[in-house]
């Protein structure tokens, strides 16, 4: 009988190599690159996000400044214009307290003017104008100084000469030239006086001096 011989396969003692499978590891450092490339791109688009959010803030401030400003101008212009029609028309409800004086002087003098008018109707007519015209002036805060019989007080009068008198004491007023007038207790004018000097009525008994008075005070 003929021996079998048992015949192996060229190669028969290698074993198939084992094929490559994919590597985990590769797919792992891909998507370690991606990462920071997605990340990115993530900051990129925030970033992108808050400067628009900012430029339309900056937008809207900037248009509220703008009518704040305008606003502003026109509450300047507004009151530029009203100081100066304070100042054209300060004396309009003066003058309007005025005008019935005016009238009454006007009327005065045609009527002085006719034909059989008495001077006691004329005396009478200036008397009820000139009360107008105090009354006018003193409603506007304005007052006579006529200090007669009253101490020198040299913030209000203007001693224009000195008069001796034994009746009165030293530095009282005895006549007015002029009267003064306060507009609102502020001096506009003061009165022009003579003040009585000498002895008085008490002093003279005691031969007191009397003190000097500046006439220009």
């Amino acid at each position: 009988m003929s021996e079998d011989k048992h015949v192996e396969p060229e190669g028969g003692n290698d074993k198939p190599a084992p094929q490559d499978k994919e590597s985990p590891a590769g797919g792992d450092a891909s998507s370690a690159a991606e990462a920071p490339q997605a990340e990115q791109e993530q900051s990129r688009e925030e970033l992108l996000l808050t400067l628009q959010d900012a430029q339309a803030k900056a937008d809207e401030y900037w248009n509220q400044l703008l009518r704040v400003r305008a606003e502003l101008e026109n509450v300047q212009r507004r009151a530029q214009r009203e100081l100066e029609n304070a100042r054209k028309f300060a004396l309009e409800k003066f003058v309007r307290e005025l005008l019935p004086v005016l009238d009454s002087l006007e009327m005065g003098l045609n009527a002085a003017q006719g034909e059989g008018v008495g001077m006691e109707k004329m005396v009478e007519g200036l008397d009820l104008t000139l009360k107008m015209l105090r009354d006018t002036m003193e409603k506007f805060g304005v007052r006579a100084v006529d200090p007669v019989g009253e101490r020198f007080n040299p913030e209000h009068h203007q001693a224009m000469s000195t008069q001796p008198s034994d009746d009165v004491a030293p530095n009282t007023v005895l006549n007015v030239y002029q009267k003064g007038y306060l507009l609102n207790d502020r001096l506009i004018r003061p009165a022009m006086v003579v003040v009585s000097a000498g002895n008085g009525p008490r002093n003279k008994e005691e031969g007191a001096q009397s003190p000097t008075i500046d006439e220009m005070a």
